[in-house]
């Protein structure tokens, strides 16, 4: 059986506002590392690759880039330290546009983008609505998945003016931030499920009935 390559694109805020849930957050990002390092011995055709990028108005960071899950140490409170405004397009923008250049020579490859944020776009300098739209549309095209979480706006309507149909609103406090977490993990682990028996990967991501697909 051939290995099937999934990369994880995770996005997630580090604006001022993610202080108040900064320890869940890097908790359940770390849980969700281990969550793919377990999933390995469920699905030991899967290979992953997992890209961090964290995002405010004092710039769009690449935490991580395309390393290999074995490889991972945790993410910390030095490495993730909230503060300023939300270039959410921005963030956006240059990470996927990064990773689909990286990526256009692969074959036989999964790409799975999580954007999580606690609050609406106020800040991108670089990228409009419009043009994140297109390119997801675009990515879609060819078989990116894209999740956006969100807190404290309209996460449905801001999620599909940029075309993205899976989403999920949690409580931005800490019992929110980690059942948001929980949540996401399960997902990701039906995500991966569906990807073993070929099955469609991009609608219903977090959908509690597994025989959707």
């Amino acid at each position: 059986m051939s290995t099937k390559k999934i990369h994880n694109l995770i996005i997630l805020d580090e604006s001022g506002s993610m202080e108040t849930i900064k320890r869940p957050t890097i908790s359940g990002f770390n849980e969700v590392v281990q969550t793919i390092k377990g999933a390995k011995e469920q699905f030991p055709d899967q290979e992953h690759f997992i890209s961090l990028y964290t995002f405010n108005s004092d710039g769009i960071k690449s935490k991580l880039y395309c390393v290999p899950v074995g490889e991972l140490e945790e993410l910390t409170s030095r490495m993730y330290q909230p503060s300023s405004m939300t270039p959410l397009f921005d963030a956006i923008g240059t990470s996927v546009t990064k990773l689909k250049y990286d990526l256009a020579e692969e074959e036989n490859v999964n790409v799975l983008v999580t954007i999580l944020t606690d609050g609406l776009e106020n800040a991108s300098k670089e990228y409009t609505g419009k043009q994140i739209k297109a390119l997801i549309d675009e990515l879609k095209s060819k078989g990116w998945t894209f999740t956006y979480i969100g807190a404290n706006h309209d996460v449905e309507q801001m999620a599909m003016s940029i075309s993205i149909t899976n989403t999920l609103t949690f409580e931005s406090n800490d019992i929110g931030t980690n059942n948001m977490w929980a949540k996401e993990r399960s997902s990701r682990m039906n995500y991966l499920n569906k990807i073993d028996k070929s099955l469609n990967v991009q609608d219903n991501y977090f959908d509690d009935d597994p025989k959707k697909d």
